[in-house]
């Protein structure tokens, strides 16, 4: 057995563990000083790494699996980007152990390859492109590098590593259409820059010494931004190429029959990739640059696009400057070096979503492939499951014209489709359109509501199980041979989608009041109080029902069923999944003492199932910070009298959820797109939307002395917290724009022009403050009082 070079061996050792250097470099990454600009503190490391505390992950992982990261990219990209490049340290090809297609993790020790883009998210990006000194071999034996942990660095904009292994400085940046790679190579006879369309393979095509394109078989159409054509430009001619596949044949014939030709131009297959070779000196550089579209022709516009630049230092100052002036909206003085870093690093990747398709003026292919010319910035779907929770929330304050070509890039898609996009079992587009509206943002809103209104009342639409809903008022789970518990993954999840279908209702009940529809106004506003069927009040959870109304059984509340009853949640956490109508929850739960017991329980309540939720980490109690369903729960005892417990929860929440690991770059969960992200962003500043279909923040408590939000009509919001320490997390008394306040919360109206939000802090508890129930925020059952 071969011996590897002592180097090679060391970084190899390196990697096995979190080692005290990597650990003590992490934490010197996090000890910029307040006067940093916000740019230099953001670290998109930070979200690829998962928390290593036993007590913070439940029961997950199962055996054999790791532990979810908030598998986000440590790539460069710019904000909503159509392309990013990326590292690649997870054989997706193979396998992903955690169910989706994540590209890297940051407790892996080799580099796979880096991703130009290609399919839109993760571990789908086509091609790979790998930078390999000496012998290589032909995917999906792909010939991987260690990479020195020290090395590697990120920023807004820029990633940077040295592979170890082949003596090659890798460093990452992009433009909106573009990703630039650069190899700094060694002295080398050999110096290859391999370059494949994974797993599914499709078509390359060498076209001359330094220009290869291709098409990925892989992609949807509809949904990827970028396209499957790709076509990239080398800096320098290369003199050696060839092409290569790897048939995946039958079972039991290992991985397949390879096929390498030298000076061969086209090759079709899985596989399918060519190789280049360079006879360099020590410090010679090769960039690659590549752009992605719907067809050879697209692919080949925007490689040539107006921003589109062949000097990659150029690129990454640009990419940099476009950070610095998002970043530049919102400033943080006061706290923690750390706190610092986490919150930019969670403002960049809150940008995540949705993806740029076209800019104005520009060639894009739709969903039908045709060339249309956008006369609009035109955007991708909105993951309204996850971020329409909260990152459209942050998108409408800093970038409300954002905002509004993403509203129209939703209609048209409409248009095109029939069909408002919907996201998993729930259809928020209208939070989008709704929360919008309140926040002064000028749209055609009855246009808007035509699909609207079509997707809650169709039952051919994409609303699952409508017509079920609209007759019985609740949607109903089959319960499977064998009468599961723990229980499985199938399902109907007919409580959690009632619940989610009801809140949807009465944000599209809103949207017709304003348009004058007073019968549909009406009828939704019935409906949004569907939540109520099925809450069964003699075990005081939301609960399934099968058909004939009977109540499932049995049923544990502390089981994280997956889609049988539930969505990706327990009956603890669905519970709360009210943000319409949380006094009538508190109503049904038996007044405010009694919910307030309830929501002590949730979060103290150990977390002991025998089912398995693989992204349930980020525990306190039942509550689950690393998926979408309860995260709202901290913020509710606004509504029950007893703020003072959401302003402790969420310091703690900040605190121990998010880069508490040896790394300092853990996340809970999943970061779906931004959505946990926007969570610590808005909870750092001291105020999260409940419900983003209202123009209403709930207060928690500030970690930063002051916060001052430019938003999108440059007025400049401001937070102050006088007295702001760790201890000093609760708030005594407040003034909004000079005067008293003492609501837990603050509208969007409070803010519009600017103004400032002053809190006095302290160690202890102001149970008065905020208490008394004339002071509580909009809940649906007391506006039809």
């Amino acid at each position: 057995m071969a011996r590897l070079p002592h180097r090679a061996l060391a970084v190899a050792l390196s990697m096995l563990t979190v080692t005290c250097a990597t650990a003590a470099w992490a934490k010197d990454n996090q000890l910029a000083t307040s006067s940093a600009a916000p740019v230099d503190l953001a670290n998109p490391l930070v979200g690829t790494a998962p928390l290593d505390k036993q007590t913070l992950l439940g029961n997950a992982p199962p055996p054999g699996e790791p532990t979810y990261t908030g598998m986000t990219t440590p790539g460069a990209s710019l904000p909503q980007s159509a392309t990013e490049a990326a590292p690649v340290n997870i054989n997706a090809d193979l396998s992903f152990a955690t169910g989706v297609p994540v590209a890297y993790d940051y407790r892996r020790p080799t580099m796979f390859g880096f991703s130009g883009g290609g399919s839109t998210y993760g571990a789908r990006g086509a091609p790979i492109v790998m930078p390999v000194v000496g012998d290589w071999t032909v995917p999906p034996d792909y010939m991987a590098s260690y990479y020195d942990k020290a090395t590697e660095k990120a920023s807004p904009g820029y990633y940077t590593v040295d592979l170890a292994t082949f003596r090659t400085k890798v460093e990452l940046t992009a433009t909106q259409w573009t990703s630039l790679m650069r190899f700094t190579f060694p002295e080398s006879h050999r110096s290859n820059v391999v370059l494949n369309l994974r797993r599914a393979g499709g078509d390359v095509e060498v076209v001359d010494d330094h220009t290869i394109r291709g098409v990925a078989m892989a992609g949807r159409r509809d949904r990827d931004t970028d396209g499957p054509y790709f076509v990239a430009e080398f800096s320098r001619p290369f003199t050696t190429f060839g092409t290569f596949h790897a048939e995946v044949t039958a079972t039991g014939e290992g991985l397949g029959r390879e096929d390498v030709k030298a000076a061969r131009p086209k090759v079709s297959g899985d596989y399918a990739g060519a190789y280049v070779t360079y006879d360099t000196k020590a410090g010679d550089q090769v960039v690659v640059r590549m752009a992605h579209g719907h067809s050879a022709e697209e692919a080949e516009q925007r490689l040539r696009a107006q921003d589109s630049d062949t000097d990659f230092d150029r690129v990454h100052a640009k990419a940099r400057a476009r950070w610095a002036e998002l970043f530049g909206r919102v400033e943080v003085t006061g706290g923690t070096a750390k706190q610092r870093m986490l919150f930019y690093s969670t403002l960049y990747h809150a940008f995540a979503s949705p993806r740029m398709i076209a800019r104005k003026g520009e060639h894009y292919i739709d969903a039908q492939g045709r060339d249309q010319v956008a006369d609009y910035d035109h955007y991708g779907p909105v993951p309204f499951w996850d971020t329409g929770r909260n990152q459209i929330t942050l998108l409408m304050l800093l970038e409300p014209q954002v905002v509004q070509d993403i509203m129209r890039s939703e209609l048209d898609m409409a248009r095109e489709r029939g069909y408002m996009n919907t996201s998993f079992h729930g259809d928020h587009a209208v939070f989008l359109y709704d929360g919008a509206w309140q926040r002064g943002i000028s749209f055609d809103y009855a246009a808007a509501y035509t699909y609207l209104r079509k997707n809650a009342t169709d039952p051919n639409g994409p609303r699952g199980y409508l017509a079920e809903y609209m007759k019985n008022g609740w949607i109903a789970d089959i319960v499977p041979s064998g009468n599961p518990s723990p229980p499985y993954a199938g399902g109907k999840a007919g409580a959690a989608t009632t619940l989610e279908y009801a809140w949807d209702d009465h944000a599209l009940a809103d949207v017709a009041r304003r348009l004058g529809k007073m019968d549909d106004a009406q009828m939704f506003l019935r409906r949004a109080a569907n939540y109520r069927n099925v809450f069964d009040p003699s075990v005081g959870f939301v609960r399934g029902r099968t058909d004939d109304g009977k109540w499932i059984s049995p049923f544990d509340p502390g089981e994280p069923y997956y889609n049988f009853m539930m969505k990706e949640a327990s009956g603890w956490s669905t519970l709360w999944l009210v943000p319409h109508d949380v006094q009538g929850l508190i109503d049904l739960l038996g007044g405010r003492a009694a919910f307030n017991t309830k929501l002590d329980a949730f979060f103290s309540t150990p977390y002991q199932p025998k089912g398995i939720c693989r992204d349930c980490t980020g525990m306190i109690g039942q509550y689950v910070q690393g998926n979408q369903p309860d995260q709202q729960a901290a913020y509710l005892y606004a509504w029950s009298g007893q703020p003072w417990k959401t302003q402790s929860l969420t310091r703690r929440i900040l605190a121990e959820l998010y880069g508490s690991d040896a790394s300092g770059y853990g996340f809970p969960g999943m970061d779906d797109q931004g959505s946990t992200s926007s969570w610590y962003v808005l909870s750092a500043m001291g105020f999260y939307p409940v419900d983003p279909s209202r123009p209403d923040y709930i207060l928690g408590s500030p970690i930063f002395d002051r916060v001052r939000v430019r938003m999108g009509n440059d007025k400049v919001f401001e937070i102050v917290a006088r007295n702001n320490s760790t201890q000093n997390m609760y708030i005594q008394s407040a003034t909004l724009n000079g005067k008293p306040w003492t609501k837990p919360w603050f509208s969007h109206a409070d803010m519009a022009n600017g103004g400032m939000l002053v809190l006095v802090m302290g160690p202890e508890p102001n149970k008065s403050w905020g208490a008394d129930a004339s002071d509580a925020p909009f809940s649906m059952s007391v506006e039809r009082q």
